[in-house]
């Protein structure tokens, strides 16, 4: 097994990415990411949130719910500086880092396991650059399962896709950026 450097200034995006479900990194931004798509392809809407900070989403008229969950998560990794971890419901983007499939597509030159093209590049590459300069972290959590704030990344995502306009701001969001769900769970 090789060595680690013991360099300060050299980050191990591999070491980061080990650390156990339920352990909280020290010093790092804590931001929740999601992704909706009405039909798939369709209108679609990311977002992100930091409990108690900043709110973003944004809006495409025609995409997936991959390229939305993947675009939640590059732009907030873009946004926020220094060490991240990423909060998703999105097995495909968490498990391209705990899994490493990104070390995969790198040395096929971008071609995947089926020996395709990786979709979604264009979101996948910046985002990869990112993880190999700074210490960004992954982290699964299921979708609608209560989780306070993969909700509320949950409801701006929606109502961007609905919108088709993005939102941003500071603290919680006011019920306008928010997607209203109906009693059975169901999106209006």
């Amino acid at each position: 097994m090789g060595r680690r450097s013991t360099r300060p200034d050299q980050f191990d995006p591999t070491r980061s990415s080990r650390r156990r479900d339920g352990e909280r990194p020290p010093d790092r931004t804590v931001v929740y990411t999601d992704g909706a798509c009405s039909g798939n392809p369709g209108p679609g809407g990311w977002a992100w949130v930091i409990p108690g900070g900043r709110y973003r989403s944004g809006a495409d008229p025609h995409t997936t719910n991959q390229r939305m969950e993947l675009a939640a998560a590059l732009d907030a990794v873009r946004s926020i500086e220094g060490a991240v971890e990423v909060v998703s419901d999105s097995a495909y983007v968490v498990n391209c880092f705990r899994q490493g499939w990104w070390k995969g597509w790198l040395a096929r030159g971008w071609i995947n396991a089926k020996k395709q093209p990786v979709a979604n590049r264009d979101l996948w590459e910046p985002l990869v650059d990112l993880y190999r300069s700074r210490p960004i972290t992954f982290r699964w959590v299921k979708g609608h399962g209560g989780n306070e704030w993969n909700d509320v990344a949950d409801q701006l995502a929606v109502q961007a896709s609905i919108t088709q306009q993005g939102a941003e701001g500071e603290g919680q969001p006011p019920p306008a950026h928010l997607a209203v769900r109906s009693r059975g769970g169901e999106r209006p």
